[in-house]
């Protein structure tokens, strides 16, 4: 009979044993879940923590426009209280001296109106959420999504000497790298070797290649080589650099259209963008500047530049509603992370949010 008890003894381990594994799986699998959840909760936290941080670098730097713009709006509320042709007079003043411009402030104002009017609204206070609302939905007018198509998707960079061009360049290419994009640069600004020397130096900093020839040479010829070396390594990204003696615009229109239709010609089935880059400092002469190159090359949108500097920031709504062009980027530092893509909700709420 020992081996009958051996035989129920062994029966009894393996039971006990395999009710082990069970209990351990039940324990093992919502641990596995908790852990997912725990990933997914501290992913979260990261982006809210990254959207928060660029809503307060956006807010720092539009400090300036903000003491011109919004501080004299509350100032105007609080003394008038009431809504009468005197507050809209002053609320006009008040936009037009942000570099709003006339256009665009008499658009905001009547839409505002309108609202007042339509929604029965008797205290001044509550315009600045109207206003806020206003200024979302022009910018957000104009917002569009850019999908590459086709490769190397090529950035054609405009702009007047001393905008921020080059700097712009360097840190899109950074943004681009960062994304796992494979990037070339191509410095077609060959009248001034500093232009060349300087984004080599941005370049090398951003740790992205970069075509180039001898100061003078001919910018098609850049250009020309950059689209043959970035099909031949496969490169994801070509930003090109140009010229911008402003002073010559003729020659320099010539120039820059002559660059567009070689881009043409030898990328047909891809959709290239033409970046202007403006000084927001500049404030209303940041206009006339994106007359002069929409006429030249067309523009597919802005980078605007600086405007930690400036009081002007309002210069952001002239752009879209008097040239009906998006702001893709804006720059708020000297670092390499300073140049973000635009976001109207975020512009809004670090604009006039508390």
């Amino acid at each position: 009979m020992a081996w009958l008890d051996k035989i129920k003894g062994r029966k009894k381990n393996e039971s006990a044993e395999n009710e082990a594994a069970a209990t351990e799986k039940v324990i093992t699998e919502p641990e596995a879940a908790s852990n997912e959840e725990m990933t997914e909760d501290i992913s979260s936290e990261a982006e809210e923590k990254r959207k928060r941080g660029w809503l307060d670098k956006i807010r720092n730097s539009l400090s300036k426009t903000r003491r011109n713009l919004t501080d004299k709006i509350e100032g105007l509320v609080k003394r008038t209280g009431d809504i009468d042709d005197d507050f809209w007079e002053e609320l006009e003043d008040i936009l037009i001296q942000a570099d709003v411009g006339v256009k665009t402030t008499l658009e905001l104002i009547k839409n505002i109106r309108s609202r007042v009017k339509k929604e029965g609204i008797k205290e001044a206070r509550e315009v600045i959420a109207l206003l806020r609302a206003e200024v979302e939905a022009m910018l957000a007018a104009n917002e569009t999504e850019t999908v590459p198509a086709g490769k190397p998707h090529v950035i054609l960079v405009v702009g007047v000497n001393g905008a921020g061009k080059t700097t712009s360049i360097a840190k899109m290419a950074n943004k681009y790298k960062n994304e796992k994009q494979k990037v070339l640069l191509a410095a077609a600004d060959t009248y001034r070797a500093a232009a060349i020397d300087q984004l080599q130096t941005w370049a090398d900093r951003a740790g992205v290649e970069l075509i180039k020839h001898n100061e003078g040479s001919d910018p098609g010829a850049v250009v020309f080589d950059a689209i043959a070396a970035a099909k031949a390594r496969k490169n994801d990204i070509l930003i090109i650099d140009t010229a911008g003696r402003l002073q010559n615009k003729t020659n320099l229109m010539k120039e820059i259209s002559k660059v567009k239709k070689i881009i043409e010609r030898e990328l047909p089935e891809n959709q290239s963008e033409v970046l202007l880059v403006l000084d927001a400092a500049t404030g209303q002469n940041a206009i006339s500047q994106a007359r002069l190159f929409q006429e030249a090359t067309g523009i597919s949108g802005i980078i605007l530049t600086k405007l930690d500097g400036t009081a002007k920031g309002g210069i952001v709504l002239a752009i879209a509603d008097e040239l009906k062009l998006p702001v893709k980027y804006v720059g708020v530092g000297e670092t390499m992370d300073d140049l973000r893509e635009f976001s109207s909700a975020v512009f809004a709420e670090a604009l006039f949010g508390e």
